[in-house]
């Protein structure tokens, strides 16, 4: 099978990068090995909030002049300032094309409210998330929390005490409907997913809306878990239309309802585009002429390989199997291409869970056009993006999903601008 570009990697990198190739003309096949990152989502997307020196950042725009003094080797570096704001600019209206509705921009950050209900700067906040312009405290007065009865993966007390420290009264109310009875019979079953799936259909949303409407009282808004509708993304705008108030959501733990939301609208959008996706496979060889990639072989297609003019890595970091290590080093395991690290084992961890980890940084090595080297040398047409790249650190700065697209676009330009 022959394209113009393969991309290793289903997640956020790689769509983003296959959307921006597909809309120009190119062939197009993403090959996914299973989940993301993105069923870890909060409902946000970090572009930059912290510099390596522990500084906090306000300004994203403005912030990364200084991020690109304090870190040679991140990322945003090789891209440059001026790249960096286009870039981020492309990046929310990638997601408009494909039906994410974000609130948000790269001049300055916002804050989006944790499951435990700490404020924490972000980027891009999903339409209908709690978000909130100051640090430390709500636009509301007062709220009422509904959860679902034996829900497992949201914590309303927690939420209740940290919005009434920020100034914000919020009364706690729970509901029943006849369909959580059927999953609350297995309570493994009681997780966001399969909750959220109940809400896809109208008559679960009025049924919700007659409960709420009895209960809330005089409240600003309404709060729920993110449980509002896995196919359906709009489950906040219907149960306002039904209230006539304020509702907004709160992400919850794990397995993420915005990420596979999201993970969801982006793969349809690469495949309207005529792009072709290959979910639960994996590349397992390849072959080289020189220091060019020719073929990729996947252990559902066996001897049938993918030829294509360009390779793009975008497998991830150790969570995801792009990073592998030992008790002596660390390697990519499908290309073997170099890889950042430090040799002191010592030096990989931090025993304060709290504090930078070392092997957070760690990834692989590439030039200025984020093409990956071997050996010392740069491999003409496989370029590598997203989180399997070295030099930041995704969760301690607040960088990741920013790191993610921004270099995907960038590398997608590169593509292009070789034909």
């Amino acid at each position: 099978m022959k394209f113009d570009t393969v991309i290793i990697g289903g997640g956020l990198a790689g769509l983003v990068c296959g959307i921006s190739l597909a809309k120009r003309g190119q062939r197009c096949a993403i090959i996914s090995s299973g989940q993301s990152a993105l069923h870890f989502s909060s409902g946000s997307l970090d572009l930059l909030s912290q510099l390596p020196d522990g500084s906090a950042v306000e300004c994203p725009a403005k912030g990364v002049e200084e991020l690109v003094r304090q870190s040679k080797e991140h990322p945003y570096a090789k891209l440059g300032v001026e790249r960096f704001v286009e870039l981020a600019e492309q990046s929310k209206e990638v997601l408009q094309w494909a039906g994410v509705d974000t609130v948000g921009d790269s001049e300055r950050n916002h804050y989006r409210l944790s499951p435990v209900g700490v404020l924490k700067p972000t980027w891009l906040t999903f339409r209908g998330y709690v978000n909130s312009e100051k640090a430390t405290a709500l636009k509301w007065k007062r709220v009422a929390l509904f959860n679902a009865e034996g829900f497992l993966d949201f914590y309303p007390q927690f939420l209740r005490d940290e919005l009434r420290a920020m100034g914000t009264i919020c009364e706690v109310h729970t509901f029943n409907l006849p369909e959580l009875e059927q999953i609350r019979q297995n309570p493994t079953e009681m997780r966001s997913a399969n909750v959220a799936r109940l809400f896809d259909s109208d008559g679960a949303i009025d049924a919700l809306a007659e409960i709420i409407r009895s209960q809330k009282g005089d409240v600003e808004a309404v709060l729920l878990p993110a449980v509002l509708g896995v196919d359906c993304n709009d489950g906040v705008k219907r149960l306002e239309e039904r209230l006539g108030c304020e509702v907004a959501v709160v992400a919850t733990l794990p397995p993420s309802v915005p990420g596979l939301q999201v993970q969801t609208l982006l793969r349809r959008y690469f495949q309207e585009l005529g792009g072709v996706y290959l979910p639960g496979d994996t590349v397992v060889g390849y072959k080289a002429e020189g220091d060019r990639i020719e073929t990729v072989y996947t252990s559902n297609h066996g001897d049938i390989g993918f030829r294509a003019d360009n390779f793009v890595l975008a497998t991830g970091s150790f969570f995801s199997g792009g990073l592998e290590a030992d008790n002596e080093k660390v390697v990519e395991p499908l290309f073997g291409v170099d890889v950042v690290y430090t040799e002191n084992r010592q030096a990989w961890y931090d025993r304060d869970l709290f504090q930078a980890q070392g092997y957070e940084s760690f990834g692989v090595r590439c030039d200025e056009n984020f093409n990956a080297q071997r050996a010392g040398r740069t491999v003409e047409n496989l370029y590598a993006i997203g989180a399997c790249l070295a030099g930041f650190n995704g969760i301690k700065d607040g960088c990741g999903a920013g790191v993610s697209m921004l270099t995907a676009l960038h590398v997608s330009d590169v593509i292009i601008k070789k034909k």
